[in-house]
């Protein structure tokens, strides 16, 4: 039986007005493409950006180089400044980061299967740190998974704060 998440966070988009970007590093655009394969994703997905490399993230995203520095590309703020980047750079509504360390082994300090997502909206960005088992592929569809559970979670908290009557001028 196939995975009816996608579908449900492109119905909420789309349900909401709303436009969403991906910005992936471990992921490399399954985000996206779990997206893309829901039919009428057009309606809602704008596009995504693939910041594999640590560089990409601060010259495409506008991620601190500062904050790279730091702390690494696997980090809540790093995270969050993708998701950011990526609604600003593609004119979204809603943006959706994954970083993270698919393995097999550690990368920076983190264990395989260390994994931040966050999603971006006009009332904050969220972010949070998954700790996912299994092969490289196996982290990357958990964090694919934890990347649009969050993205439901926020748009749900997003439509139960609005009034009704407000839920169709956006």
């Amino acid at each position: 039986m196939p995975d009816a998440l996608p579908e449900r966070v492109v119905e909420a988009l789309r349900e909401a007005h709303l436009t969403v970007a991906t910005a992936e590093s471990l992921t490399a655009g399954l985000l996206s493409a779990r997206l893309a394969d829901v039919p009428g994703a057009s309606d809602v997905l704008r596009g995504g950006v693939v910041s594999y490399a640590t560089d990409v993230k601060s010259s495409v995203l506008g991620v601190s180089s500062d904050q790279l520095e730091r702390t690494g590309p696997v980090h809540r703020a790093v995270a969050e400044a993708m998701a950011s980047g990526v609604t600003r750079l593609l004119g979204a509504d809603v943006g959706v980061a994954t970083t993270g360390v698919a393995g097999p082994g550690p990368h920076d300090g983190h264990p395989a299967g260390t994994v931040v997502v966050a999603v971006s909206t006009a009332a904050g960005v969220s972010a949070e740190v998954l700790r996912l088992p299994g092969d490289r592929a196996a982290v990357r569809e958990g964090a694919v998974r934890g990347a649009l559970d969050l993205l439901a979670r926020v748009l749900t908290d997003r439509e139960e704060r609005e009034e009704p009557s407000q839920r169709w001028k956006n």
